[in-house]
């Protein structure tokens, strides 16, 4: 066969039967691997069009309302407060900065220093005792009963003490026949929460705290309702600080809606002198 013939062939006849049975042996491998894909060493091959599709994310807000602590509410003007209402009334604060004059309040916090008979009381609680971590006294022609322990009548009142009660009657026209005095000698000394709600002191009682000696912070917190099983988590909150001389008057229902305290502090604190007027009723006179 010559050369022209041989070329013919090639380019015509045979060059493309070839390229045809060629390409038809390679779709099917082609077609195998465009179509399947290995999951895995040793697992079955899937069909591509098998595989799960991917679900797009879908922010969803919450419907759950996070419940938060109110802010610490912080007093320090003078001013009278009406902290809260309820069904027991209004609560209401009544803050005088300088209700005595500072030099006057030094001689004052001195006298009362030295000269008050201050005591330290035993608390028993299931067959442990502990003292008191701070100093008392009390002044008035009724006995008093807090924390189970009873404080004898004392009608003996110090002049300063009695000229103190008379002026702050005047200002506030309330009146008074008892008190219970406070020493907190330095920072560890301290009170913890309760109320003034005894039995003796009467309904919605109006207690005058004044103050002498270094400043100590005077906390409130409101007592949650029922359905709150005792937590005081997410209760309102106040804060005083209470410097020399400083009187603040509680009244209306403050004492059957909020307890207080006077921490302990992590600072060094100079001893303070905190005198609380009161009514005390002979029992359940108050009622």
């Amino acid at each position: 066969m010559d050369d022209k013939r041989r070329r013919a062939r090639v380019q015509g006849g045979w060059a493309g039967p070839l390229k045809s049975r060629a390409a038809s042996r390679a779709t099917p491998e082609a077609s195998l691997a465009r179509n399947n894909v290995t999951v895995g060493t040793g697992q079955a091959w899937m069909r591509r069009e098998q595989l799960p599709l991917e679900k797009p994310y879908i922010f969803k807000e919450s419907t759950k309302m996070e419940r938060k602590a109110p802010e610490t509410r912080v007093i320090d003007k003078q001013g009278l407060y009406e902290i809260s209402t309820s069904p027991t009334g209004a609560s209401r604060i009544n803050l005088i900065p300088g209700f005595i004059d500072s030099k006057e309040a030094d001689w004052m916090f001195e006298q009362l220093l030295q000269e008050i008979p201050w005591g330290q009381r035993t608390h028993i609680r299931q067959d442990l005792s502990f003292e008191e971590p701070r100093l008392t006294s009390w002044y008035g022609e009724l006995p008093y009963t807090y924390s189970r322990l009873t404080m004898n009548p004392n009608p003996h009142w110090h002049p300063l003490l009695t000229s103190l009660k008379k002026h702050i009657e005047e200002v506030t026209s309330h009146t008074f026949n008892s008190l219970l005095c406070n020493l907190y000698r330095n920072e560890k000394d301290s009170v913890d929460w309760h109320s003034d709600d005894e039995l003796s002191l009467g309904r919605n009682p109006v207690i005058a705290s004044l103050s002498f000696g270094a400043t100590r912070i005077f906390e409130m917190r409101k007592k949650p309702p029922p359905e709150e099983s005792g937590d005081y988590t997410y209760v309102e909150r106040i804060r005083i600080p209470l410097d020399h001389g400083t009187l603040l008057m509680m009244e209306g229902a403050t004492q059957e809606d909020w307890q207080h305290r006077v921490p302990k502090e992590y600072h060094a604190r100079e001893a303070r002198i905190n005198l609380t007027f009161r009514t005390i009723y002979p029992e359940h006179e108050g009622f």
